[in-house]
């Protein structure tokens, strides 16, 4: 079993990160006490330096992070919690708190980006949005605009057009994305699915078809 180190104070920082992204989602304080209760519910609970006290990421907000693992570095005296979240990870609405830039440039927006902005524009519709026209049509229309897209991307490719086709399969994720979030499937189901596919064999899998 680790030791965990704590400081003078009787704290240790935690690093806690999106299991699904790898995305730092913030960084904040455990004692033993919050640790203890970490572990016991598998839910990130903290230790607030300002106030003091013990706080539970979400009892607010109901964006809970849900503890899927806990890991100590060399020395024991700073954590890595990965978590699942349900919701946005900053008290400002943004997914991590983690958005200042100091130096380089901003990385690339993420699929997991573009699908919480795209479920973002179902649930507060905004005027002039393509995606929440998309919406306001249904399932119908957007299906309608998948099997289009499809139909692009195999042109794209039959015509050995690397451009086009890295467009069109753009355009194909895209709006199966807003499906997705039509249906109310996240990507974390999908990469569940994905996850069990890792067998490629032809014949393993037509077995598994059966």
């Amino acid at each position: 079993m680790v030791q965990v180190r704590f400081d003078e104070q009787g704290l240790v920082p935690v690093i806690v990160q999106d299991v699904e992204t790898n995305e730092v989602l913030t960084l904040a304080y455990m004692n033993q006490e919050s640790l203890t209760l970490t572990l016991k519910d598998r839910l990130m609970t903290f230790y607030s330096r300002s106030r003091q006290e013990l706080w539970r990421k979400g009892e607010t907000s109901g964006n809970y992070q849900h503890l899927v693992s806990l890991t100590a570095d060399c020395d024991q005296d700073a954590l890595v919690a990965k978590v699942k979240k349900d919701g946005p990870a900053c008290h400002t609405g943004t997914e991590s708190c983690f958005t200042e830039v100091l130096y380089g440039t901003e990385s690339s927006p993420t699929i997991d980006a573009l699908y919480e902005l795209i479920k973002g524009r179902k649930d507060t519709p905004q005027e002039g949005s393509y995606t929440s026209y998309l919406f306001e049509k249904g399932s119908e229309k957007i299906l309608k605009k998948i099997g289009e897209e499809a139909t692009e991307v195999v042109i794209g490719a039959m015509k050995e057009d690397r451009q086009e086709t890295v467009y069109e399969i753009a355009d194909l994720a895209y709006h199966t994305l807003v499906l997705m979030a039509e249906m109310g499937i996240d990507l974390a189901a999908i990469r569940q699915e994905l996850a069990k596919r890792h067998v490629v064999d032809k014949k393993v899998k037509q077995e598994r078809m059966q």
